[in-house]
């Protein structure tokens, strides 16, 4: 019986090998030619909708010769990884404006058709370029012509890529089909061309968009349908999701998305702070939402997924608000998810949160010249909490194969805890903080311990790109492990984690019309602190720490006051700054010379009820932040390091009248997506007070150019696309698990029946 069964798999696989052979000699070529043509067409139609956003500005600049303005448009332009000159031509030929990028022997002659604008590939020694061009006219006047380049290096690339996938498949192919050769030759054909077209035509749909079985499907066939739809699908979901920054991401296309891709999921969320806390007050038992830009930023997204909150309970009443499952719903008022609350004891607090995150971890992630400590009773209480926060997920989990966010730096160990206990999870780890270089981090005594515990996760966000670089080299530097850097994948103990950088934003406001206008809030804020209307008034909004430079902030408005003098008694900064960490010695002694400083400044330039500088060590609501940024004409953000800050896009999304000045530090992750803010280095006190003199100064018009461009990219790049890009990339990896999973099984089937 062996005998005949590999002669009957020689006399059908060698002809079939020769086929197969044959038919990949000829595909390839066709693939890299499709491949190419796809490509070009693609670069074809981002060519001329980015000739179309310039021209506007262009018709404006051009005229007016406003070389500044033209090249800072181009740099703007030039973000697109793919997009590598721009220039400018006038009507004779002469290059007049260009990046530095643009090829020097490429001019203006390109031998394009200029009555029609059509594009052509031009080889250079850095590989081929795609270059376009398009008219510029304004009322009838040809005023020049707008050049694109865009790298075409990429395609060869992908092309040998194509190359290798395709070889592997066919020669996949042949393996696949030489294991169940016997089992095709019993099988009829008529059966095999009726089953497979019954695929393609989508026979057998119920109407309810699931799939009734197909009697008519072979039974050899039956277990790749699944797989081959959930292909198909895979491929469908990254088309229509492609340049996604285009359309604006809300609550709803959130759900959507969550509804398509994550059908039936459950998603759970782990963070230190709880959403919402309750408290005793003589009123009775109220309700508070915590300042912090984790909760401004993901309490958002559970309002569109639903699910579970897990958190630490903190408030004086929240034990007195849970049900026996120590649950609650939330919101208050319109409850849309549940607030899962875990108890600590001071001392697990002291030692979890105050000692190895705060006086450990903080310091060292951030830089900031302050000393990081380390005692091992902290991490003795680091390890055991996040121990209990596993635990919970694992409870709170209806399913073994949840989608499970973890927020920061408190559970660096979680992830590894859950995998343990829940194989098939989906755990996403999002560090809010920045992640230091690997000899900073190696000063942690336990640094491998909790690289390993990051390692449990599927997908590990950073705020940066430059963040997730410096990730992989601790890596690197401290495990054995085998690291992908060109796609971010870091292989460790047989399980793979994808590295990728998720800048997180705001939800942006739809408008509250009980909220006052911009002209209310300058009126209403300036009366309550005995200004004049025309007064200038600068804020700030941030938690009593020593990362946000609010020291250097107020020496660098001295330092202004000091150089124009005309501005004393005209000028105030209003700090709101929301006490934190108090029981720390470290920040004790930070808001003792926070309020030195403020009082030796008011003291030098203040006159009678005038003070220049006006702290708000104090809690401030949503509501009234809002207030000051709308009154105020700029917004100092000054970290000396810091991962993202919401403050700058939050001031950005306040002012939909265009107007104010944002003073953003060259540290912060912000400064990055935002170049049209006043770009400072907060420990150079001069250049900070420069910018702040600059800011109050600035023309209106300067004032709404810059704003409406920050406005626009922070409106697009909002927090449900910053969830969207993480949940769909689960998604995806989860779908694959899944076709992988089930391609497995129907392997081993497969051999068994051979065998």
């Amino acid at each position: 019986m062996p005998t005949r069964l590999f002669r009957l798999s020689l006399r059908f696989v060698l002809p079939l090998a020769l086929v197969l052979g044959l038919f990949a000699y000829a595909v390839v070529p066709l693939v890299d030619n499709l491949t190419v043509r796809w490509f070009v067409r693609d670069l074809d139609t981002k060519s001329q909708a980015l000739a179309n956003a310039l021209q506007e500005p262009l018709r404006d600049y051009v005229p007016e010769k406003a070389e500044r303005r033209i090249n800072q448009l181009f740099e703007r332009a030039l973000r697109d990884q793919r997009l590598y000159a721009i220039a400018f031509c006038d009507p004779a030929g002469t290059v007049l404006y260009k990046t530095s990028t643009y090829p020097q022997t490429l001019g203006c002659r390109l031998g394009l058709d200029n009555a029609t604008g059509k594009d052509s590939l031009v080889n250079f020694p850095q590989g081929p370029l795609h270059v376009s061009d398009s008219r510029l006219e304004s009322e009838g006047q040809h005023l020049g012509k707008l050049i694109l380049v865009h790298d075409m290096s990429f395609i060869e690339r992908r092309s040998a890529d194509t190359r290798k996938y395709v070889l592997l498949l066919f020669a996949l192919m042949a393996l696949v089909i030489s294991m169940i050769t016997v089992f095709v030759a019993h099988l009829s054909w008529r059966d095999w061309i009726a089953s497979v077209k019954s695929i393609l035509r989508g026979e057998g749909d119920d109407e309810s968009g699931g799939h009734a079985p197909r009697l008519s499907t072979s039974p050899e066939i039956r277990p790749l349908e699944g797989e081959l739809r959930a292909l198909l699908h895979e491929l469908n979901v990254e088309r229509q999701t492609r340049d996604d920054a285009a359309h604006l991401w809300t609550p709803e296309k959130l759900r959507t998305l969550l509804h398509e891709e994550l059908s039936g999921d459950e998603v759970l969320v782990v963070s230190n702070r709880e959403p919402y806390l309750h408290t005793k007050t003589r009123n009775g038992i109220e309700v508070q939402r915590p300042a912090s830009g984790l909760i401004t930023a993901v309490e958002p997204v559970m309002r569109a997924c639903s699910g579970t909150w897990i958190a630490h309970g903190s408030g004086s009443a929240d034990k007195e608000t849970v049900d026996s499952n120590d649950r609650v719903a939330v919101p208050p008022s319109n409850p849309s998810y549940t607030l899962r609350r875990v108890w600590l004891t001071k001392e697990e607090e002291q030692g979890y949160y105050y000692g190895f995150a705060n006086e450990g971890l903080w310091p060292l992630c951030h830089i900031a010249h302050v000393r990081p400590v380390f005692r091992s009773s902290d991490w003795e209480q680091y390890e055991a909490v996040n121990q209990r926060f596993a635990d919970a997920v694992v409870r709170e989990a209806r399913t073994d194969d949840p989608v499970v966010l973890v927020q920061d730096y408190h559970f660096a160990l979680l992830p590894r805890m859950v995998r343990e206990q829940l194989p098939k999870a989906t755990i996403i780890t999002f560090w809010h903080i920045p992640w230091p270089n690997s000899e900073s981090f190696g000063i942690c005594p336990w640094r491998e311990e909790l690289l390993d515990g990051l390692l449990g996760s599927t997908i590990l966000g950073f705020h940066t790109p430059f963040h997730c670089k410096n990730f992989l080299e601790t890596v690197d530097r401290y495990l054995e492990t085998r690291i992908e850097h060109e796609s971010g994948t870091i292989s460790f103990g047989g399980k793979l984690t994808q590295v990728e950088d998720y800048p997180i934003s705001i939800a942006w406001p739809d408008g509250d019309a009980n909220l006052p206008t911009v002209a209310e809030c300058r009126s209403s804020v300036r009366a309550e602190h005995g200004m004049s209307h025309d007064h200038l008034l600068a804020v700030g909004v941030d938690r009593l720490d020593y990362t946000k430079g609010i020291i250097e902030r107020f020496q660098a408005v001295e330092r202004m006051l000091e150089l124009h003098p005309n501005l004393v008694g005209r000028f105030s900064m209003i700090q709101i700054a929301a006490p934190t960490r108090s029981s720390l010695d470290e920040y004790q002694n930070f808001e003792a010379r926070v309020k030195a400083l403020v009082q030796r400044i008011n003291n030098r330039f203040g006159n009678g009820n005038y003070l220049p500088i006006i702290l708000k060590a104090e809690h401030h609501g949503s509501e009234q932040v809002t207030r000051y940024y709308r009154a105020a004409e700029v917004c100092l953000v000054t970290s000396l390091h810091d991962g993202m800050n919401l403050v700058a896009k939050e001031f950005i999304a306040s002012r939909y009248d265009d107007r104010g000045v944002l003073v953003l530090s060259q540290f912060t992750g912000a400064a990055r997506e935002l170049p049209e803010a006043l770009v400072v280095n907060p420990y150079h006190i001069e250049q900070s007070a420069d910018a702040l003199y600059r800011a109050v100064t600035m023309p209106e018009i300067e004032q709404c150019e810059r704003m409406r461009s920050m406005r626009s990219l922070v409106k697009d790049f909002n927090i449900y696309r910053w969830a969207g890009r993480m949940l769909l990339d689960a998604a995806r990896l989860r779908q694959r698990e899944r076709v992988v999973t089930k391609i497995r099984s129907h392997s081993r089937k497969s051999l068994r029946r051979v065998v």
